[in-house]
C-alpha cells in the first residue's frame, strides 16, 4: 500500500447549531486525485480549510503528509499547497514582488525563488507580467497566479479549490495539464470543483459530499456501475435488427431499440459481447458498431444529489 499523505477520520466541524462537516473519512494516497464534489454549501470548502489548519474540527482528526492539523499546524502548513476560491492577492504588488515575499514565507533561498518562479510563470504563461501590478490581471491570470503562489514551496499536498475558475477554455486546459503532470509518487491532490468533466478528466477517485456527509466515495467507474448498473452496449446493423432477434443470446437484456439498433445489458459483458457479434455473423446480419454507451460523472452526480445514491436515503 502506497503511503497516506492525506488522512481524516470522523472529521467534523460544527458552527453552531450548523453541522457543516458531518464524520468525514478520507484517505489519499502518494500519486492520487481525488476530486471532491458536491452542491454549494456542502462541506466542500470547510472540509478542506480543515485539512489546510485553517480551521479546526469540532471533532474527529486529520493527518497531512504524517502530521496532525490540530497539533502541528506548522508542519501542515508547510506540506501544503492551497488555492483558494478567493485568492487574497495583494493588488498594489507587482508579480515578482507578491512571488518572493510568499517565497519567503516558507523560507526559500533568492535563488530557489528565482529558479522555481521562473518555470511555474513559463509553465501558465504569466512570464510576460511580471512589471505588472495584480490589479491590473485579468481573473483568469489571477487564478493562475495564485496557483503559482501554492506549488511556489513544492508542496506534498495540493488543495485546489475550483482551480480554473473564471478562466477561458484554453487557460482552464493548461491548468488540466499541469494538474496532471504534478500527480507524483511524493504527492496527493484534492480538487474541489463543480466542473464535473474535469472531475473526471482529472480524478483517480471521485467523493460526492452532501450536507456535509460523504455519501457516495469510489473511482469514477465503479460509482457509474453501482450507481448506474452495468454498462449498456449498443449494436448498429446495417441491416434491419426485425430479422436477426431471434439470434441474439438470451443473456442480454434489452434496454431500447430501433430500426437497425439495440441497446441492451448484461451481467457479464465480457462473454456476451463475443456470442452477440458471433451470432450476427451468423446470422449473415452486417454489423456498423458493437460499442459501450458512454455515460457520464453527470449521470452519477446527479444520482446521488437526488437521494438515491444516500445510504440513508435522505432527500
Amino acid at each position: 500500500m502506497k503511503m497516506a499523505l492525506i488522512e481524516t477520520h470522523e472529521l467534523t466541524k460544527h458552527f453552531g447549531d450548523l453541522v457543516a462537516v458531518d464524520n468525514v473519512s478520507l484517505r489519499v494516497e502518494a500519486g492520487e486525485v481525488l476530486a471532491l464534489l458536491g452542491p454549494n454549501g456542502a462541506g466542500k470548502t470547510t472540509t478542506i480549510r480543515m485539512l489546510a489548519s485553517i480551521l479546526q474540527p469540532t471533532r474527529g482528526r486529520a493527518l497531512i503528509n504524517g502530521f496532525d492539523t490540530v497539533k502541528e499546524p506548522i508542519q501542515v502548513r508547510r506540506s501544503v499547497g492551497f488555492l483558494t476560491e478567493h485568492h487574497g492577492l495583494y493588488t498594489r504588488m507587482r508579480q515578482m514582488e507578491y512571488l518572493e515575499f510568499f517565497g519567503r514565507t516558507h523560507d526559500l533561498t533568492a535563488a530557489v525563488i528565482e529558479q522555481r518562479t521562473t518555470d511555474l510563470l513559463d509553465r501558465f504563461g504569466l512570464s510576460e507580467a511580471s512589471d505588472l501590478r495584480l490589479g491590473q490581471f485579468s481573473k483568469g491570470m489571477r487564478q493562475k497566479l495564485a496557483l503559482v503562489r501554492a506549488l511556489l514551496h513544492d508542496p506534498a499536498v495540493l488543495l485546489l479549490d475550483e482551480p480554473t475558475s473564471a478562466m477561458d477554455p484554453a487557460s482552464a486546459h493548461l491548468v488540466r495539464e499541469s494538474i496532471r503532470n504534478l500527480r507524483s509518487s511524493k504527492r496527493a491532490i484534492v480538487v474541489c470543483t463543480h466542473n464535473l468533466y474535469e472531475a473526471e478528466d482529472l480524478a483517480d477517485s471521485i467523493a460526492i459530499i452532501r450536507r456535509g456527509r460523504i455519501i457516495a466515495h469510489d473511482t469514477p467507474e465503479m460509482l457509474k456501475r453501482q450507481l448506474l448498473g452495468e454498462p449498456i452496449m449498443e449494436l448498429r446493423l446495417v441491416d434491419r435488427l426485425d430479422g436477426v432477434l431471434k439470434y441474439l443470446p438470451s443473456e442480454l437484456e434489452p434496454v431500447e431499440m430501433g430500426e437497425n439498433w439495440l441497446r441492451y445489458r448484461a451481467s457479464n459483458p465480457d462473454r456476451v459481447n463475443p456470442k452477440v457479434l458471433n451470432a450476427m455473423t451468423q446470422a449473415g446480419a452486417r454489423v456498423i458498431t458493437l460499442s459501450e454507451v458512454e455515460r457520464s460523472l453527470e449521470d452519477v452526480y446527479l444520482q446521488v444529489v437526488h437521494g438515491k445514491g444516500d445510504p440513508e436515503g435522505q432527500p
